[in-house]
């Protein structure tokens, strides 16, 4: 407010080294701060200024330069764009050839600020030949310059097939496949998020990942008391097994739905989500496997991140793969109501709480429809029966017109708990699918008891 930013413009072209340095970083802490003061450094022309003498530049400032370029880029997607169009990627390029690790650090830093908000300045990282650079700073032995060099491979790789082959066909993945034992957990985060960002695109890159034998070390990761290597790790794993049958049973074939399992019970929050969601996936690709994940024990942890977690999206997404274990059969539907978990998904569809997010509502009504469509079991049913609102309640019937008419213990007890008496009350429209099991359900008894 008291125009300290003009003040210091002129001072970037001073003599002394130390002042242009110390200038720099000022600006660098301002614009650092929040998205109007970035904006005020760009439209007082300093980035030009800031960049027009960065080859002659000693370390100090070429570090304290891509700091600026940073701060100022990594608040919208505009201010990237006016870092891009300031000429500032063909300076940065100078600085990731540069000989001082730190330099080559700041610069992928830069890079990585502008490469995460959308497609387009991604692109223009690529086009400005960043890519081999960074896969070459993954290689540093500096820990810090690796753990950079990552994380911006992994914003460039986010955005589209295209820009994950890009980083594939630089011969990235070996490099990072190498680093997932390291014992720096802040390098692990990034090598796995890359490595997932790579694999989320399409089957092609998924096996591309895997072939650089990645497993089964990831599953290790699991097992990290860092939870963000934890998350990563699963995530990476959801995001191969996502793709084919065939990548899945590898998962499952190399012990990963196990591993993955334990995960889930060991931890907590959004750390859970990856691994509730590489179970869904695992389990919707077929019988077999959905069968895999209920021998391996996949059904309870599900049940308790439904119960248990606060977060709407967690509950939504152990909703779903309760329904994707369920969807296959009778057999796998009745693992399920054994858990004992039907009831609670009603009660949490019922709740007027629960439609203040309408993709909880949504998840556990299309989760509870495809279990209830195959599920025969009637012990599980029963309980359900006298608390259903109508669209739910017709899967319950329809499931009890098929199996009443040829188990007669069923018949007994469906008029000994209060069922058929359900039955009678419910209003269905004439010539309607519910009218029919109503009628298939009725004619299972003499009429004197029906009446």
């Amino acid at each position: 407010n008291s125009g300290v930013v003009c003040l210091l413009r002129p001072l970037l072209l001073d003599v002394v080294p130390s002042i242009r340095q110390t200038t720099a970083l000022a600006l660098g802490r301002l614009a650092d701060y929040d998205v109007d003061l970035a904006e005020t450094v760009v439209k007082a022309g300093i980035l030009p200024q800031l960049i027009s003498s960065l080859p002659e530049e000693n370390r100090y400032y070429k570090r304290t330069a891509a700091f600026v370029l940073r701060a100022v880029a990594k608040h919208s997607p505009q201010l990237a764009q006016a870092v891009v169009e300031c000429g500032a990627l063909e300076m940065l390029m100078i600085c990731l050839e540069d000989f001082d690790p730190g330099v080559k650090e700041g610069a992928s830093w830069a890079l990585g600020y502008i490469a995460r908000h959308n497609r387009e300045l991604s692109q223009a990282v690529v086009d400005a030949g960043a890519v081999p650079l960074l896969v070459l700073c993954i290689q540093e032995p500096e820990i810090a310059l690796k753990r950079i060099a990552a994380s911006t491979l992994s914003d460039i790789s986010k955005h589209s097939p295209e820009l994950a082959q890009t980083v594939v066909d630089a011969r990235a993945i070996a490099p990072l496949a190498q680093m997932i034992p390291n014992p720096d957990a802040k390098l692990k985060r990034q090598v796995l998020s890359a490595l997932s960002q790579i694999a989320k695109h399409s089957v092609n890159l998924a096996e591309l990942v895997v072939e650089a034998e990645i497993f089964p070390v990831v599953f290790t990761c699991l097992k990290d008391s860092d939870e963000y290597v934890k998350k990563n790790g699963a995530t990476l794993i959801r995001e191969i097994a996502k793709h084919t049958p065939e990548l899945s049973q590898l998962v499952v074939n190399l012990g990963g739905v196990a591993a993955v399992i334990d995960c889930i019970d060991s931890s907590r929050g959004t750390v859970r989500l990856p691994g509730i969601m590489t179970l869904g996936y695992v389990a919707a690709h077929s019988e077999d496997l959905s069968m895999a994940v209920i021998v391996s024990k996949g059904i309870p942890p599900l049940c308790v991140s439904l119960i248990e977690e606060h977060e709407d999206h967690i509950k939504a997404a152990a909703a779903w793969a309760l329904g994707q274990i369920g969807r296959h059969s009778a057999e796998h539907a009745r693992h399920i109501a054994v858990a004992k978990v039907l009831p609670t998904m009603l009660d949490m569809y019922m709740d007027p709480r629960s439609s203040e997010d309408l993709k909880v509502k949504a998840s556990i009504f299309k989760a509870l429809k495809v279990i209830l469509q195959k599920c025969t079991y009637l012990p599980a049913l029963e309980p359900l029966l006298h608390e259903a609102p109508p669209n739910i309640l017709k899967h319950i019937i329809g499931q009890y017109s098929k199996v009443l008419p040829y188990d007669s213990k069923a018949r007994r007890l469906f008029v000994t708990t209060g069922g058929l008496k359900k039955v009678q009350e419910i209003k269905a429209e004439p010539g309607s699918i519910l009218q029919e099991y109503i009628t298939t359900i009725n004619n299972c008894y003499p009429e004197e008891i029906v009446r």
